[in-house]
């Protein structure tokens, strides 16, 4: 049950995957994570020995803290989060109480390895349209929030990749890439074990747009108009990521809340 300062499994998981949400630090020990090393889609791992030392760049912003039970590490993170400054709340109950839940879990196993700071970084062909922002969208919102994402030449992808420490995706012969009739935005979802409802009718929607399959899903001509709507008006790809987000942000929220309504003109016709 959520209080002023905790936060309850179903009302977190309204939050997670969408624009504003707080970021989810997961404070459980070395020893708690290595039993079972999954996370709350879209948390980063931190250690509560030294967050006086890292609570300061999340000032100003809101955070849920986690822990295995909800008790003395999250506990006590939030507090000093609150000293600094953040908004800090705890989640009632812990990592165990999200997973009793039966609420969706991160496979931290498929993760690459992060860089100095901790992030992911990509790294796929310039010039987007579909997948190439849908999967760091994906990503961004439910994987790792500080994801890096490099655009280069297609014929430099692998080369780039193996320079940098850059994971390629959506590429012909990589691991993230399309398999089958799914995409690459699909494989994510299943090897990253983060499929609920809404991401999967989303899917459906990326893979009809992505794939010249437009009868999938009524919508998929809309998502591809929009799509190739945003390569025209950015000739910068990060600038149309950015731009990306927002308009997956609008797809997704549509997908988990608004399926069921309809709109129509006049909304209220005079009565014979």
């Amino acid at each position: 049950m959520s209080t002023f300062t905790t936060i309850s499994s179903d009302k977190l998981v309204r939050l997670i995957g969408t624009a504003n949400a707080p970021a989810l630090i997961d404070v459980r020990t070395e020893e708690d994570f290595a039993a079972d090393p999954r996370l709350i889609p879209g948390s980063i791992r931190l250690s509560h020995d030294n967050v006086p030392d890292w609570g300061a760049a999340f000032a100003g912003r809101s955070a849920i803290v986690s822990c295995l039970r909800g008790e003395k590490l999250a506990q006590g993170t939030a507090a000093w989060l609150r000293q600094l400054g953040v908004r800090a709340e705890t989640l009632d109950g812990g990592f165990e109480a999200w997973k009793a839940a039966k609420q969706p879990l991160l496979d931290t196993r498929k993760l690459p390895p992060r860089d100095a700071t901790g992030r992911t970084v990509w790294v796929t062909r310039a010039r987007p349209k579909i997948d190439r922002i849908a999967c760091p969208w994906l990503i961004r919102r439910f994987v790792d929030p500080n994801a890096v994402f490099l655009y280069v030449a297609p014929s430099e992808v692998v080369a780039v990749g193996e320079r940098f420490g850059a994971v390629p995706f959506d590429i012909e012969n990589v691991f993230w890439s399309h398999r089958g009739e799914l995409c690459t935005f699909d494989v994510m979802i299943e090897e990253f074990g983060i499929a609920t409802s809404p991401l999967l009718r989303l899917a459906t929607l990326v893979r009809g747009a992505d794939t010249a399959r437009l009868d999938l899903a009524p919508e998929a001509p809309g998502l591809l108009a929009a799509s190739l709507g945003l390569s025209r008006m950015y000739d910068d790809d990060l600038e149309q990521l950015e731009a990306g987000m927002l308009l997956y942000d609008a797809f997704y929220r549509w997908c988990r809340d608004a399926t069921g309504e309809t709109h129509n003109w006049p909304t209220n016709k005079a009565k014979a």
